[in-house]
Protein backbone atom coordinates (compact mmCIF):
# COMPACT_ATOMS: atom_id res chain seq x y z
CA UNK A 1 0.00 0.00 0.00
CA UNK A 2 1.40 3.38 -1.05
CA UNK A 3 1.62 5.91 1.79
CA UNK A 4 -0.38 9.12 1.53
CA UNK A 5 0.83 12.59 0.62
CA UNK A 6 -1.32 15.70 0.94
CA UNK A 7 -0.23 19.09 -0.34
CA UNK A 8 -1.85 21.46 2.12
CA UNK A 9 -1.52 24.57 -0.07
CA UNK A 10 -3.67 23.43 -3.01
CA UNK A 11 -2.98 23.74 -6.74
CA UNK A 12 -5.00 26.77 -7.82
CA UNK A 13 -3.50 29.46 -10.11
CA UNK A 14 -2.82 31.75 -7.15
CA UNK A 15 -0.74 29.03 -5.54
CA UNK A 16 1.31 28.65 -8.72
CA UNK A 17 2.09 32.38 -8.61
CA UNK A 18 3.05 32.14 -4.93
CA UNK A 19 5.40 29.25 -5.68
CA UNK A 20 7.05 31.22 -8.49
CA UNK A 21 7.71 34.13 -6.13
CA UNK A 22 8.98 31.73 -3.46
CA UNK A 23 11.48 30.34 -5.97
CA UNK A 24 12.68 33.85 -6.79
CA UNK A 25 13.26 34.54 -3.09
CA UNK A 26 15.01 31.27 -2.25
CA UNK A 27 16.68 29.66 -5.24
CA UNK A 28 19.91 31.64 -5.24
CA UNK A 29 20.31 31.24 -1.47
CA UNK A 30 19.88 27.49 -1.80
CA UNK A 31 22.23 27.23 -4.79
CA UNK A 32 25.01 28.85 -2.76
CA UNK A 33 24.88 25.85 -0.40
CA UNK A 34 25.35 23.29 -3.20
CA UNK A 35 28.68 22.28 -4.72
CA UNK A 36 28.42 20.49 -8.06
CA UNK A 37 31.05 18.83 -10.19
CA UNK A 38 30.96 19.87 -13.85
CA UNK A 39 28.53 17.83 -15.96
CA UNK A 40 26.83 16.33 -12.91
CA UNK A 41 23.74 14.14 -13.17
CA UNK A 42 21.09 15.58 -10.84
CA UNK A 43 17.68 14.29 -9.77
CA UNK A 44 15.22 16.80 -8.27
CA UNK A 45 12.36 15.03 -6.47
CA UNK A 46 9.22 17.12 -6.00
CA UNK A 47 10.40 19.61 -8.59
CA UNK A 48 7.16 21.62 -8.78
CA UNK A 49 7.32 24.27 -11.48
CA UNK A 50 10.89 23.23 -12.25
CA UNK A 51 12.45 26.61 -11.50
CA UNK A 52 15.01 25.29 -9.03
CA UNK A 53 15.58 22.28 -11.28
CA UNK A 54 16.47 24.64 -14.10
CA UNK A 55 18.90 26.50 -11.81
CA UNK A 56 20.56 23.20 -10.88
CA UNK A 57 20.85 22.29 -14.55
CA UNK A 58 22.56 25.58 -15.38
CA UNK A 59 24.93 25.18 -12.45
CA UNK A 60 25.86 21.69 -13.64
CA UNK A 61 26.89 23.20 -16.96
CA UNK A 62 27.57 21.63 -20.39
CA UNK A 63 27.36 17.86 -20.45
CA UNK A 64 25.25 17.70 -17.31
CA UNK A 65 21.77 16.26 -17.00
CA UNK A 66 18.99 17.24 -14.60
CA UNK A 67 15.73 15.31 -14.16
CA UNK A 68 12.78 16.76 -12.25
CA UNK A 69 10.04 14.50 -10.88
CA UNK A 70 6.67 16.06 -9.99
CA UNK A 71 3.26 14.46 -9.43
CA UNK A 72 0.99 17.48 -10.04
CA UNK A 73 -0.34 17.72 -13.61
CA UNK A 74 -0.44 21.51 -13.80
CA UNK A 75 3.04 22.02 -12.42
CA UNK A 76 4.65 19.34 -14.57
CA UNK A 77 2.94 20.76 -17.67
CA UNK A 78 4.44 24.20 -17.00
CA UNK A 79 7.86 22.75 -16.23
CA UNK A 80 7.96 20.65 -19.40
CA UNK A 81 7.76 23.79 -21.52
CA UNK A 82 11.37 24.48 -20.49
CA UNK A 83 12.80 21.06 -21.35
CA UNK A 84 16.12 20.78 -23.15
CA UNK A 85 18.37 17.79 -23.85
CA UNK A 86 20.07 18.55 -20.51
CA UNK A 87 16.85 19.26 -18.57
CA UNK A 88 13.92 16.83 -18.41
CA UNK A 89 10.72 16.63 -16.39
CA UNK A 90 8.58 13.57 -15.73
CA UNK A 91 5.35 13.04 -13.89
CA UNK A 92 5.82 10.66 -10.99
CA UNK A 93 5.49 9.97 -7.30
CA UNK A 94 8.20 10.29 -4.66
CA UNK A 95 7.28 6.85 -3.31
CA UNK A 96 7.85 5.21 -6.72
CA UNK A 97 10.17 7.25 -8.88
CA UNK A 98 9.63 6.79 -12.64
CA UNK A 99 13.20 5.85 -13.48
CA UNK A 100 14.49 3.79 -16.37
CA UNK A 101 16.50 0.71 -15.51
CA UNK A 102 19.80 2.30 -16.49
CA UNK A 103 19.03 5.41 -14.43
CA UNK A 104 18.87 3.54 -11.13
CA UNK A 105 22.04 4.26 -9.18
CA UNK A 106 23.24 6.75 -11.81
CA UNK A 107 22.78 10.20 -10.26
CA UNK A 108 25.59 12.21 -8.67
CA UNK A 109 23.16 14.39 -6.71
CA UNK A 110 19.62 13.81 -5.51
CA UNK A 111 17.95 17.01 -4.35
CA UNK A 112 14.60 17.63 -2.67
CA UNK A 113 13.09 20.78 -1.17
CA UNK A 114 9.73 21.37 0.50
CA UNK A 115 8.64 17.78 -0.18
CA UNK A 116 9.07 15.67 2.94
CA UNK A 117 6.88 17.90 5.11
CA UNK A 118 3.93 16.88 2.92
CA UNK A 119 4.49 13.11 3.14
CA UNK A 120 3.16 10.62 5.67
CA UNK A 121 6.21 8.37 5.17
CA UNK A 122 9.29 10.49 4.40
CA UNK A 123 11.63 7.58 5.14
CA UNK A 124 10.19 5.61 2.24
CA UNK A 125 10.64 8.57 -0.10
CA UNK A 126 14.29 8.87 0.96
CA UNK A 127 14.77 5.16 0.26
CA UNK A 128 13.59 5.82 -3.31
CA UNK A 129 15.94 8.78 -3.66
CA UNK A 130 18.88 6.67 -2.50
CA UNK A 131 17.92 3.98 -5.01
CA UNK A 132 18.50 6.58 -7.73
CA UNK A 133 21.81 7.78 -6.26
CA UNK A 134 25.15 6.30 -7.29
CA UNK A 135 27.57 5.03 -4.65
CA UNK A 136 29.52 8.01 -3.37
CA UNK A 137 26.78 10.36 -4.56
CA UNK A 138 25.23 13.03 -2.37
CA UNK A 139 21.64 13.48 -1.23
CA UNK A 140 20.54 17.02 -0.30
CA UNK A 141 17.31 17.57 1.63
CA UNK A 142 15.85 21.01 2.41
CA UNK A 143 12.67 21.44 4.39
CA UNK A 144 10.77 23.51 6.89
CA UNK A 145 10.68 23.46 10.65
CA UNK A 146 7.73 25.74 11.23
CA UNK A 147 8.31 26.24 14.93
CA UNK A 148 11.28 28.47 14.14
CA UNK A 149 9.28 31.40 12.69
CA UNK A 150 9.99 34.68 14.52
CA UNK A 151 8.34 38.02 13.74
CA UNK A 152 9.35 41.21 15.54
CA UNK A 153 7.48 42.97 16.91
CA UNK A 154 5.09 40.02 17.05
CA UNK A 155 1.64 40.97 15.69
CA UNK A 156 -1.18 40.44 18.17
CA UNK A 157 -2.74 37.01 17.65
CA UNK A 158 0.07 35.76 15.39
CA UNK A 159 1.24 33.08 17.79
CA UNK A 160 -2.22 31.51 17.89
CA UNK A 161 -2.54 31.83 14.12
CA UNK A 162 0.86 30.25 13.44
CA UNK A 163 0.19 27.45 15.94
CA UNK A 164 -3.11 26.72 14.18
CA UNK A 165 -1.24 26.65 10.86
CA UNK A 166 1.30 24.19 12.29
CA UNK A 167 -1.48 22.02 13.74
CA UNK A 168 -3.25 21.93 10.37
CA UNK A 169 -0.27 19.97 9.04
CA UNK A 170 -0.55 17.47 11.84
CA UNK A 171 -4.30 17.12 11.26
CA UNK A 172 -3.76 15.75 7.74
CA UNK A 173 -0.79 13.56 8.64
CA UNK A 174 2.01 15.87 7.50
CA UNK A 175 5.03 16.93 9.57
CA UNK A 176 5.59 20.66 10.24
CA UNK A 177 8.77 19.83 12.21
CA UNK A 178 10.47 17.66 9.57
CA UNK A 179 13.39 20.09 9.17
CA UNK A 180 15.00 19.18 12.49
CA UNK A 181 14.65 15.47 11.68
CA UNK A 182 16.44 15.46 8.33
CA UNK A 183 19.86 14.28 9.61
CA UNK A 184 18.21 11.44 11.56
CA UNK A 185 16.29 10.35 8.47
CA UNK A 186 19.52 10.19 6.45
CA UNK A 187 21.34 8.26 9.18
CA UNK A 188 18.43 5.83 9.50
CA UNK A 189 18.69 5.19 5.77
CA UNK A 190 22.38 4.31 6.00
CA UNK A 191 23.89 7.57 4.75
CA UNK A 192 27.40 8.53 5.79
CA UNK A 193 29.12 11.90 6.26
CA UNK A 194 25.80 13.43 7.28
CA UNK A 195 25.91 17.18 7.80
CA UNK A 196 23.33 19.83 8.69
CA UNK A 197 23.06 23.46 7.65
CA UNK A 198 20.57 26.32 7.28
CA UNK A 199 19.46 28.74 4.58
CA UNK A 200 18.34 32.06 6.05
CA UNK A 201 14.83 32.86 4.87
CA UNK A 202 14.06 36.02 6.78
CA UNK A 203 13.66 39.62 5.74
CA UNK A 204 13.46 43.18 6.99
CA UNK A 205 11.25 46.15 6.19
CA UNK A 206 12.94 48.35 3.62
CA UNK A 207 14.68 45.51 1.79
CA UNK A 208 13.92 45.05 -1.92
CA UNK A 209 12.32 41.66 -1.25
CA UNK A 210 10.31 42.44 1.89
CA UNK A 211 7.01 42.97 0.11
CA UNK A 212 7.32 39.68 -1.77
CA UNK A 213 8.43 37.90 1.41
CA UNK A 214 5.49 39.10 3.50
CA UNK A 215 3.04 38.44 0.67
CA UNK A 216 4.28 34.86 0.53
CA UNK A 217 3.90 34.54 4.31
CA UNK A 218 0.30 35.76 4.41
CA UNK A 219 -0.67 33.74 1.35
CA UNK A 220 0.84 30.48 2.62
CA UNK A 221 -1.15 30.85 5.85
CA UNK A 222 -4.30 31.64 3.88
CA UNK A 223 -4.03 28.36 1.95
CA UNK A 224 -4.76 26.50 5.20
CA UNK A 225 -7.57 28.78 6.41
CA UNK A 226 -10.46 26.42 5.76
CA UNK A 227 -8.60 23.47 7.23
CA UNK A 228 -7.76 25.44 10.38
CA UNK A 229 -11.34 26.61 10.90
CA UNK A 230 -13.03 23.32 9.99
CA UNK A 231 -10.88 21.54 12.58
CA UNK A 232 -11.53 24.27 15.16
CA UNK A 233 -7.86 25.12 15.44
CA UNK A 234 -8.77 28.80 15.35
CA UNK A 235 -12.09 30.64 15.12
CA UNK A 236 -13.04 32.69 12.04
CA UNK A 237 -12.89 35.90 14.09
CA UNK A 238 -9.48 35.05 15.56
CA UNK A 239 -8.18 34.21 12.09
CA UNK A 240 -9.47 37.45 10.56
CA UNK A 241 -8.10 39.57 13.40
CA UNK A 242 -4.66 37.94 13.36
CA UNK A 243 -4.36 38.26 9.59
CA UNK A 244 -5.35 41.93 9.78
CA UNK A 245 -2.67 42.50 12.42
CA UNK A 246 -0.15 40.65 10.26
CA UNK A 247 -0.86 43.00 7.35
CA UNK A 248 -0.47 45.99 9.70
CA UNK A 249 2.88 44.59 10.84
CA UNK A 250 4.16 44.49 7.25
CA UNK A 251 3.85 48.28 7.09
CA UNK A 252 6.04 48.91 10.15
CA UNK A 253 9.41 50.47 9.37
CA UNK A 254 11.20 48.07 11.72
CA UNK A 255 9.27 44.86 10.94
CA UNK A 256 11.70 41.94 11.04
CA UNK A 257 11.28 38.25 10.20
CA UNK A 258 13.61 35.36 10.97
CA UNK A 259 13.11 31.90 9.54
CA UNK A 260 15.69 29.19 8.77
CA UNK A 261 15.25 26.57 6.06
CA UNK A 262 16.81 23.34 7.34
CA UNK A 263 19.28 21.38 5.21
CA UNK A 264 20.80 17.95 5.64
CA UNK A 265 23.28 16.26 3.32
CA UNK A 266 24.69 12.77 3.25
CA UNK A 267 26.49 10.33 1.00
CA UNK A 268 25.55 6.86 -0.19
CA UNK A 269 28.18 4.16 0.27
Amino acid sequence: MTPSSTYIHGINPGEQIRLSILNELLNQRCLEKITLKPAARILDVGSGLGLMTECLSKKSGPGGYCLGIERDDEQIEKAQKHQTPELEFRKGDAYQLPLKEDEIGSFDIVYSRFLLEHLSDPKRAIEEMLRALKHGGQIILSDDDHQSMILYPEPEGFQKLWTAYIDSYITIGNDPFIGRKLPRLLLDNGCKEVRNDLVFFGDLAGSPTFEAYTKNLSEVIATARNLMIENELISPDEYASAMKNLITWTKMSHATAYYPLCIATGKKF
